[in-house]
């Protein structure tokens, strides 16, 4: 949903996109990802990110962050960058499981038989380029005549 914003406030610019081009790069890589449940930013440099208005107009935040305990604060973020990484991909593959397990449930498997149609999809190669992006993915039917053996 904030991408699509995103992309509707760039497209809204017309001819002002490169000014505003940084400001959607900083949004994107400082907003959390569904399936990692981490910013990319975090997960590269081990810290979240302080906006520049925090470094201008200092917030808890930024000057709790900010003096003598800096250096050891930073040490251990980048100590725990890698337990970080790891929990992320977890969450990740976890959610591409539950994903599976969506789409095989709704899935109707169904075994050939001879005499069942079945569609051939077209290589990229054997498309007509004067039929456009409407043209027809799939080769003509084809009928099972026969089965082989294993």
């Amino acid at each position: 949903m904030i991408l699509n914003i995103l992309k509707k406030k760039l497209e809204d610019a017309k001819g002002l996109w490169p000014e505003l081009l940084p400001e959607v790069l900083w949004a994107y890589c400082t907003m959390p990802k569904t399936s990692t449940g981490e910013t990319p930013y975090s997960l590269v440099h081990g810290t979240g990110a302080v906006k520049p208005v925090e470094v201008g107009e200092p917030s808890l935040r930024y000057s709790n962050k900010s003096g003598p305990r800096n250096d050891e604060s930073r040490l251990q973020d980048l100590d725990e960058v890698k337990e970080r990484r790891d929990m992320a991909h977890v969450r990740m593959v976890s959610q591409k499981q539950q994903v599976e397990r969506y789409y095989n449930k709704k899935a109707e498997v169904r075994p050939l038989k001879v005499g069942d149609y079945i569609l051939k999809a077209k290589t990229q190669v054997a498309k007509d380029p004067n039929e456009g992006k409407l043209g027809t993915n799939w080769d003509e039917p084809y009928k099972i005549t026969a089965t082989a053996n294993k």
